[in-house]
């Protein structure tokens, strides 16, 4: 996928937007901290507008969304300018018609069953969600050897103490956390603080292990 190739850290931040008008100035915030690929989720109102904003003024970023679960979201989350698109769970109605408009498209799993479903769907590169909560690298390590050829990204519980070890797996694409922007910094507009919190986060991408492509 195009998008994964473009990642330049492995660590995907995992946006919830109250307020359209802090979309860009932490999109800004982010992006100066080095954190350049970001998901913005659509659980509130203000996802698809922070989502247009960001990306009518910054087409270096590589935006994504986050919480796609219905078809009907497609072409809104393309209008607005999304490159790619993750869900929680699997659907193969979502991944067909995702296919079809042409949107890169990550589906979530959280057992073997389900990615054997999304492999024989064509689905290559996951998402493991809640990945915490299935097992964390423990499950990452049990899924790496029948299923060789997929690759993660563990969503769902990680945060800056945690993510080293998820970063290490030679299975794991890139991970997403919210860790970085905390609610209570993003609705103070305490753009300082988040900007540090990214700065640590891509220090430990960087500090951790890349595994090797397939």
């Amino acid at each position: 996928m195009q998008f994964i190739e473009q990642l330049r850290t492995r660590i995907i931040p995992v946006i919830v937007i109250d307020d359209a008008d802090d979309a860009l100035p932490l999109a800004r915030t982010l992006f100066e901290a080095g954190l350049t690929t970001l998901e913005i989720t659509l659980r509130t109102p203000a996802a698809i507008e922070s989502i247009r904003r960001i990306a009518g003024e910054m087409p270096e970023l590589n935006l994504g969304a986050g919480t796609l679960t219905r078809v009907e979201e497609i072409d809104a989350v393309q209008a607005a300018g999304a490159r790619f698109a993750l869900a929680p769970g699997f659907s193969e109605r979502v991944v067909s018609a995702a296919a079809q408009a042409g949107l890169e498209y990550v589906p979530g799993v959280m057992t073997p069953s389900e990615v054997m479903r999304a492999a024989e769907a064509g689905c290559r590169w996951l998402k493991l969600f809640p990945a915490e909560q299935s097992g964390g690298p423990s499950m990452l390590r049990a899924l790496a050897s029948p299923f060789s050829q997929i690759r993660f990204c563990p969503t769902g519980g990680i945060d800056a103490g945690k993510a080293p070890a998820y970063l290490a797996m030679p299975n794991v694409f890139a991970i997403g956390g919210s860790w970085m922007v905390p609610a209570q910094a993003l609705r103070e507009r305490h753009w300082e603080a988040i900007g540090a919190l990214a700065r640590e986060a891509v220090a430990l991408a960087e500090a951790s292990a890349i595994p090797t492509r397939q």
